[in-house]
């Protein structure tokens, strides 16, 4: 049993961990930890490190440093999944870059199964591929009631393959039956994708059994708290794509021998990769990785912390009659709480003008909170809000 005291010196030490990020405008409340996340003090000393890398090896910090790294974090990263360590990952820059490399190795008058509710990057891009012949078939993202039996009719012989969000990025809505639509991509042949940003290190997903299909791609600037730059794509172990947006990385190991017509891929996710990249990230992300190792925070526990906040929150935005679009029932909300609120935007930018950093999208006010954020601090930054919509 942990006494009241060794709970209290625990949350000290953590939040102390957060030195630079909590103490550089003393007085916010940082409710953006859906957004971004802020970096525990490790990671400026990892990016130190990813100098003194450079300065010590030159170009073979490739191979001395950052190969190796990259698999460390690779391997962490899969665990986080519930996935095996040794399955196929790439890095990349973007979820869109990875996901572009995904989409580039699919005929160009594919078939392709979406929700309405994707992220940005997703929704524009392949509307814009649907321009040059990509057949898209849109599920209706709302209401979130029955968007998993609309999906699992949606996939029908023929589809290439289908592209859903675990977690949809405008209220948090878990979307549930994951398993059975993953499974239903595999008996009609096509590939499954799944977008864990708004899942991975916060709420644990299912992802069934049949993952020789399934591609997964997220990315730490959200709730990995890794900063920008460092997103991952994990592929099927047994696959034959060949994307045409290829880069040197995809097949590093040529790089020695002689220069032929014939374009190979490396094993593994590197048919995925690109060219040369800003290792900076992944040395974040590595820092950033040991440090919830350090304080036992694995994805159980961050969900557990999680769904206390976020209830936290939904009582007392109901108990003032606040219009809350995210579900009440945790095992359908993820990491935030959206609020529907006319002017969000403009109600946003007062917040944060007043030092409660909040959100918008569209009519949505989105309000994360993350480990780091003190019980005082959520409810400070929660009748700050209530105040600013009613106003």
């Amino acid at each position: 049993m942990i006494s009241s005291d060794d709970a209290t010196q625990s949350a000290a030490a953590f939040r102390a961990a957060y030195a630079s990020f909590l103490g550089a405008v003393p007085g916010r409340v940082l409710l953006t930890g859906h957004s971004h996340q802020a970096w525990p003090d490790v990671a400026a000393a990892a990016m130190q490190r990813a100098f003194d890398d450079a300065a010590r090896f030159i170009d073979d910090k490739w191979a001395e440093a950052v190969f190796p790294l990259m698999e460390r974090v690779g391997r962490r990263v899969l665990s986080r999944l519930s996935l095996p360590e040794s399955d196929p990952i790439v890095f990349g820059r973007s979820t869109h870059e990875l996901v572009f490399r995904l989409l580039s190795a699919l005929p160009v008058d594919a078939h392709v199964v979406t929700t309405t509710s994707e992220f940005h990057s997703l929704d524009r891009q392949l509307k814009r591929l649907q321009e040059d012949g990509l057949r898209v078939t849109w599920v209706p993202g709302a209401p979130r009631e029955g968007v998993a039996e609309r999906l699992l009719a949606a996939i029908v012989p023929g589809v290439k393959l289908v592209a859903l969000s675990a977690v949809f990025f405008e209220d948090a809505f878990i979307v549930p039956r994951l398993p059975e639509i993953v499974a239903r991509a595999h008996e009609v042949g096509a590939l499954a994708l799944v977008d864990a940003y708004h899942a991975f290190n916060v709420t644990p997903i299912d992802l069934g059994t049949l993952t020789d299909h399934l591609f997964v791609t997220a990315g730490g600037y959200k709730y990995a708290a890794w900063g920008e730059g460092a997103c991952f794509l994990r592929a099927p172990r047994e696959q034959t794509l060949r994307p045409r947006y290829t880069g040197w990385f995809a097949d590093f190991a040529a790089l020695d021998g002689p220069r032929t017509q014939a374009i190979g891929y490396g094993a593994g996710g590197a048919r995925y990769a690109g060219a040369t990249f800003d290792p900076v990230a992944l040395y974040r992300a590595d820092a950033v990785l040991e440090h919830w190792d350090r304080f036992s925070l694995d994805v159980p526990a961050l969900r557990a912390k999680s769904v206390l906040q976020t209830s936290r929150l939904v009582s007392k935005l109901d108990r003032a009659g606040v219009e809350i679009a995210s579900a009440r029932d945790p095992d359908r909300r993820a990491g935030f709480v959206a609020l529907r609120v006319d002017g969000a935007q403009e109600v946003a930018a007062r917040l944060r003008r007043d030092g409660v950093f909040v959100d918008a999208r569209a009519d949505m006010l989105r309000l994360g909170p993350a480990p780091y954020v003190s019980d005082d601090e959520l409810d400070r930054g929660v009748r700050a809000v209530i105040h600013a919509v009613r106003g």
